[in-house]
């Protein structure tokens, strides 16, 4: 049985306004970010003192582990020089500064979508100057040092980036940036060690149609396959085995009906142990097998659509929009022999 199948509780946070981002811990805890402040959980669900940002913006968070999180924001995190920083997860207080050196000089930077490696301890960020550090900046855990940074090339987008995502099996790095924070959609794969776009894929010149506007993506390395979604969540492919190929899209997945709500959010994708997870309006569908059938759908009415899910720590949290409220998900317990 998939993991998230059973609805343990809601929860109503503290932070007012829109979320920003919904992270799940490693431990089965969660934190939450809306518009300068993050609020931390623990696996029972108590609150930790919150990180605040004193009104700068975030963009993105992170756990590197149980006890370290991760905030991205606009430059001058913090009030140091620098759009990233290192939280303590029980405490709320700054660790470390993340800075962005370019032409032997410490620059002020934004900092946006982050993705991890685990097996080498490195940070991943999509970052944005105000002289040439546009592109994506590299740092290591357990020093903080910046360790490389793959500037973005003319006519490509990746310091702007929507979400990152670490490929352990192809040692790359997938970017997308995706409408509308951009008019066009743009997805590529970086390969730090050669500083190369190994396969790259962009909508420009196709029909501009809201059916087949990219809202997010997510490599398979397993099946050499990037999987996008539409605001309708269709859910096309791409063969990464062929260089920027055109998109499959399938609409058997549809499972919109009647009218749209009044403030939809976009949909968000997700893969956890061979099933793929896609959230629209209200509800999180779950794919399984080969052929990506449908096998269920997680859903609860309170809250408005969601604006983001993670899954974690043998738990799927699911953050709403219209309300500051987010769900929690867990897998079954085994049954007792």
């Amino acid at each position: 049985m998939e993991i998230g199948s059973v609805f343990r509780r809601s929860k109503t946070g503290q932070a007012p306004g829109d979320g920003t981002a919904i992270r799940a811990g490693p431990d089965g805890g969660c934190c939450v970010a809306h518009g300068s402040m993050v609020h931390v959980y623990d696996w029972m669900l108590e609150e930790h003192p919150p990180i605040n940002l004193d009104y700068q913006r975030i963009n993105d968070v992170g756990w590197i582990d149980s006890e370290t999180v991760v905030v991205t924001a606009c430059e001058r995190l913090g009030r140091g020089d620098g759009g990233m920083a290192l939280f303590s997860a029980s405490s709320g207080e700054i660790r470390h500064r993340f800075q962005v050196n370019h032409e032997d000089q410490v620059k002020s930077y934004t900092a946006g979508a982050l993705s991890f490696s685990t097996e080498d301890y490195k940070i991943f960020s999509s970052c944005k100057g105000r002289s040439n550090e546009y592109g994506i900046g590299v740092w290591d855990q357990i020093t903080g040092k910046q360790i490389d940074f793959y500037y973005e090339p003319i006519g490509w987008s990746l310091g702007d980036a929507d979400r990152l995502q670490w490929l352990p099996g192809t040692n790359c790095l997938l970017v997308a940036t995706l409408f509308p924070r951009k008019d066009n959609c743009y997805i590529s794969l970086l390969d730090f060690r050669e500083k190369s776009m190994v396969w790259c894929w962009s909508d420009i010149g196709a029909p501009a149609t809201d059916e087949r506007r990219v809202r997010d993506a997510i490599a398979m390395e397993e099946t050499n396959n990037i999987c996008v979604v539409n605001e309708y969540e269709d859910l096309g492919f791409m063969d990464l085995r062929s260089g920027g190929g055109s998109v499959r899209w399938c609409s058997r997945s549809r499972l919109m009906k009647g009218k749209m709500p009044d403030e939809p959010c976009y949909p968000k994708l997700a893969l956890h142990e061979g099933q793929l997870f896609s959230s629209m309006n209200d509800s999180i569908s779950v794919f399984s097998g080969p052929d990506w059938v449908l096998t269920s759908r997680l859903r609860r009415s309170y809250g408005g659509s969601i604006c983001d899910f993670s899954i974690g720590g043998d738990r799927l949290f699911a953050l709403h929009s219209e309300e500051n409220v987010f769900d929690i998900w867990e897998t079954p317990p085994p049954p007792i022999t």
